[in-house]
């Protein structure tokens, strides 16, 4: 029976000064973990933990599995930046991806951008004045018992908005799992594929994404058919969804898709429960493992109603920001967002904060 490791960052730092350099640094961004724990699991089932600083896990990586010295390689792999027509978009730093959603029943905003054009363009628009790195359209609900969209409906859907975005020089995402639809949004003007299937509910997606050249975004959801939320049953949901996530990137990278070019995402709400959920919050570190940038989405999730009194999805950014300050404390690379100007403001006081730890000495001897 093969067993699997996971080294997972338990202590993290704003800056490598404070742990007098014995930190390292994550995804090539703004946060440092100084602590790790080595799980080790058979057959579903934690069997070992043990505890390194960064000096006393340099000193035994020769004698641990070649898993791990990968994983610890990996946590400190910088991040190439996503090229996006004319725009670059760097991921030394937290970055702000706007949500348009250009469809009649998504839980949060379903319908108010799909009837009227300009009502959506203004939208877009005021999402990349606030700060918006990236805009993510879709044409598709992915929420809990959504019916399916037919291929030409969906398309009909976010064409002319990629296309309108397109004219304004933005950096756009499509959100579709159809080939079909990633095919035209990219020829429209988008630069980035983000299937909530990974790449598995068509099988020439996988293809087709390589094909293009295009970065794509794979996310983790337990369900292979129509239904997404599907088969959300967890031996550990942290460990589980890390694996699935590992295989995935490995089954992209074996199709052809350049490691600089795959982002991974949690999948946030995706076949979870609430528990699961912040669980998967707490161990956000432990992704950088994976070797590639992390995409959270949890902007007005039903986690934060669960939390707070059932607050509805339109009176939940308090909650979003909490959730995607974690996700800044944890070192990911792009927030996917309703509220662009609140998170960017946020992303922005995060920063300062980390740019004046990074540049102080002030309490160290000598």
């Amino acid at each position: 029976m093969s067993t699997s490791f996971y080294l997972r960052p338990i202590a993290l730092a704003d800056s490598p000064q404070s742990e007098e350099g014995e930190a390292i640094r994550l995804g090539g961004g703004m946060v440092y973990a100084s602590r790790f724990a080595l799980i080790e699991r058979e057959a579903g089932r934690v069997t070992a933990r043990s505890r390194y600083s960064v000096p006393e896990l340099r000193a035994a990586l020769d004698q641990l599995p070649d898993a791990v010295r990968e994983q610890f390689d990996n946590m400190q792999r910088g991040q190439a930046p996503l090229q996006c027509g004319a725009r670059t978009v760097r991921l030394d730093q937290p970055q702000v991806m706007g949500i348009l959603n250009v469809t009649p029943d998504s839980f949060s905003d379903g319908g108010q951008f799909m009837d009227d054009p300009e009502v959506a363009h203004a939208h877009a628009a005021a999402m990349v004045e606030a700060g918006a790195a990236i805009i993510d359209v879709g044409g598709e609900s992915t929420r809990p018992g959504a019916a399916a969209v037919w291929e030409g409906d969906e398309l009909k859907r976010v064409v002319p908005a990629i296309e309108r975005l397109a004219a304004m020089g933005a950096a756009i995402s499509t959100d579709t799992r159809r080939p079909a639809v990633m095919e035209a949004a990219l020829a429209a003007g988008a630069h980035i594929i983000n299937d909530v299937s990974a790449l598995r509910h068509d099988p020439r997606s996988m293809e087709f994404a390589a094909r293009s050249g295009a970065p794509v975004v794979l996310m983790h959801a337990p369900g292979s058919g129509e239904d997404l939320h599907a088969d959300g049953h967890y031996a550990d949901v942290v460990l589980d969804v890390f694996d699935w996530l590992r295989e995935r990137r490995d089954a992209a990278l074996d199709a052809g898709i350049p490691r600089e070019k795959i982002v991974l995402d949690p999948g946030l709400g995706f076949g979870k429960t609430l528990a699961e959920n912040l669980a998967l919050m707490n161990a956000l570190p432990l992704f950088h493992a994976l070797g590639q940038p992390i995409l959270l989405g949890v902007s007005r999730k039903r986690m934060i109603g669960a939390l707070n009194n059932e607050a509805p999805a339109h009176k939940r950014i308090g909650g979003s920001i909490a959730l995607a300050t974690r996700g800044m404390d944890a070192g990911v690379q792009l927030l996917r967002v309703h509220d662009v100007a609140e998170t960017v403001q946020a992303r922005d006081v995060w920063r300062g904060l980390r740019d004046a730890a990074l540049t102080d000495f002030s309490q160290l001897a000598g």
